[in-house]
């Protein structure tokens, strides 16, 4: 399980945006092109560890989109997006997230309270867009019912699970030592 996507890191090209170190993935670009055999095996290997008892599968803008579509295709689950756009709604909730590399605002629209969601996304990496949508939907009364993420940078996870009170399951734990990329574990 997961063959697609670990072959898919051996060529997997590096680039260097504010100092930050940002490996260039189909799962986490959509570059240079997404196999649907790899979205499907990555959806297969979400569906095997997650915890699908919710109302809705939650992501974030952007590379989040794809993987929450094809999960809601997968389990018939319905899903929802956290945007980086205000609409300006009623009861829309702003939050501020910072990763290595940017800054910016982002908005959760039609999440209430009792809401019971899976977050699924990209890549775990500093850790600053998953911590500010936790905290966002702990203070809405929000269920997490689960949190998955398909990529680990080594080095964050536990720390973060510290601050926000939650398990994060990652499918493939990378280590990147400057442009170099090491596959050095499967997650969970």
């Amino acid at each position: 399980m997961l063959d697609l996507l670990e072959k898919s890191m051996e060529n997997c090209p590096v680039s260097e945006i504010n100092g930050y170190n940002y490996f260039i993935h189909p799962i986490t670009d959509g570059l240079p092109v997404v196999e649907p055999e790899l979205l499907e095996e990555v959806m297969d290997a979400v569906i095997h560890i997650a915890n699908l008892d919710c109302d809705y599968i939650l992501t974030a803008q952007s590379m989040g989109f794809p993987l929450a579509t094809a999960l809601s295709l997968k389990t018939r689950l319905p899903y929802k997006y956290i945007r980086k756009r205000s609409y300006g709604l009623e009861h829309e909730v702003s939050i501020n997230q910072t990763t290595g590399y940017s800054s910016s605002d982002m908005f959760i629209n039609f999440v209430k309270k009792g809401d019971r969601v899976l977050l699924i996304d990209d890549v775990l990496s500093t850790g600053g867009t998953l911590k500010a949508i936790v905290k966002a939907l702990q203070v809405m009364d929000v269920e997490i019912v689960d949190i998955v993420m398909v990529f680990e940078k080594v080095g964050i996870r536990k720390e973060l699970e510290r601050e926000i009170g939650m398990e994060i399951k990652t499918l493939l734990k990378l280590e990147m030592d400057g442009k170099n990329i090491k596959i050095v574990g499967k997650g969970v």
